[in-house]
């Protein structure tokens, strides 16, 4: 069967990578591409017979359009891994099977997100799909808040695969810390497409596949009252998150969590802070001169 290539996106993940790796040796060409990271990462992989060529990050489409542009592929094909995703023998396969369809350039993989040990089948919107698989230089990646959107010269489809995401792998902090992060890019992104974007109806209530469907319903959410609220009783009740027992209540609460920090940094962009100092008033500095 044909081979493809496989990269790896990593920042700081000693924690992951070599299970990642490790995974992904069903291939023989792994490249790792890592964000300049500050532990043990270079150093673990480094250690597997993979290419590692470290890039400064600017944002996640840049990181990638990068990768793409500059690390030639051994092979015609490519799949993208994060760190803490895994390759499986049956998704391998079945992309070694999918490669052969001329019809389509790319393809849909959906993720099994891992959370408190446990599959979060319910709450997730399963299957959520991301672009995985694709011919290279028939894909590039552009930016949206947090995270990337693929822009794809030809016809994609799915696989009925899937592969594990094991979102919360290094710890509770990490995760809070990270989606700190993503929080500001996201609210952001939320006053751009407020301002300057537009819901597409006809995705939203006949979108062809869920990608289209769910990218739809993440612009009419933007614009709703009391979205940490509603994200809630969507995950939790109209998707079935109390299904997934008690992870599921903390994955939704996490979650509501998420947009009420992109709410609160939403109106920190627009009430930007003030001294509170009048001109007259003397500072500590004044004071101590005196």
């Amino acid at each position: 069967m044909t081979m493809f290539s496989i990269y790896i996106l990593t920042y700081n993940e000693e924690i992951d990578i070599a299970g990642c790796i490790e995974s992904a040796m069903l291939s023989d060409d792994i490249i790792v591409v890592d964000s300049c990271s500050s532990d043990r990462t270079v150093e673990i992989a480094s250690t597997y017979p993979v290419r590692v060529v470290q890039h400064p990050f600017e944002s996640h489409g840049k990181q990638r359009t990068w990768m793409l542009e500059s690390i030639t592929p051994k092979y015609e094909w490519v799949y993208i891994l994060e760190a803490d995703e895994r390759m499986t023998p049956e998704l391998f396969a079945e992309c070694q099977q999918a490669m052969q369809n001329p019809d389509y350039i790319g393809y849909y993989v959906a993720e099994r997100v891992i959370f408190m040990n446990h599959w979060i089948r319910y709450s997730t919107q399963y299957p959520r799909y991301q672009l995985r698989l694709f011919r290279h230089g028939k894909v590039w990646f552009t930016d949206y808040g947090h995270t990337e959107r693929e822009v794809c010269n030809g016809d994609t489809g799915f696989l009925k695969s899937t592969y594990p995401h094991y979102t919360c792998s290094k710890g509770l902090s990490r995760w809070i810390e990270k989606h700190n992060r993503y929080s500001t890019d996201e609210a952001k992104e939320t006053l751009k497409q407020i301002k300057h974007g537009k819901i597409n109806w006809r995705n939203l209530l006949f979108g062809k596949s869920e990608v289209e469907r769910r990218r739809a319903l993440k612009d009419l959410s933007l614009r709703l009252p009391a979205r940490p609220l509603i994200r809630f009783l969507y995950m939790y009740f109209i998707l079935g998150g109390c299904l997934d027992g008690r992870a599921g209540m903390a994955w939704c609460t996490l979650q509501a969590f998420y947009e009420y920090l992109i709410l609160l940094k939403v109106w920190e962009i627009q009430h930007p802070p003030v001294s509170q100092l009048s001109e007259n008033e003397p500072t500590s500095a004044m004071i101590s001169e005196a």
